[in-house]
């Protein structure tokens, strides 16, 4: 998880958003709980579409009754899981013809993977 270091005198008005004291002087985030139909419609979203921006993730929060912020990061995970899956699938097929897969992950698809590592909100 991510630790915030505050000053011992800022504890008076308590934690701010999603934020909880682990201690004297750590914050620490507290783990978005997604409920089951949330995650339905968010998978049901992402079949449609891999990237959601605009006022359609504005409308889809409203809707799940979440942040824009959490279908964000949601959906920046969810394309870290289906690229980590795809890279496995593509994996298991080249080992059934006997090809021997690098270890290294393919330098064209690097770039893109700078965008979507983040998975804590800010």
């Amino acid at each position: 998880g991510l630790e915030l270091s505050h000053g011992v005198g800022t504890n008076s008005l308590g934690p701010a958003g999603p934020w909880r004291s682990a201690g004297p002087c750590k914050m620490k985030r507290v783990r978005t709980v997604f409920k089951p139909e949330q995650l339905e419609r968010l998978e049901q979203e992402f079949l449609k579409q891999q990237y959601m921006v605009g006022t359609e993730r504005v409308d889809l929060a409203a809707t799940l009754h979440l942040t824009e912020t959490q279908v964000k990061v949601w959906f920046q995970n969810r394309r870290i899981k289906w690229r980590k899956q795809s890279m496995e699938q593509k994996a298991a097929k080249l080992s059934q013809f006997g090809v021997i897969q690098p270890a290294t992950a393919d330098s064209t698809d690097s770039k893109d993977h700078e965008e979507d590592t983040v998975d804590v909100e800010l």
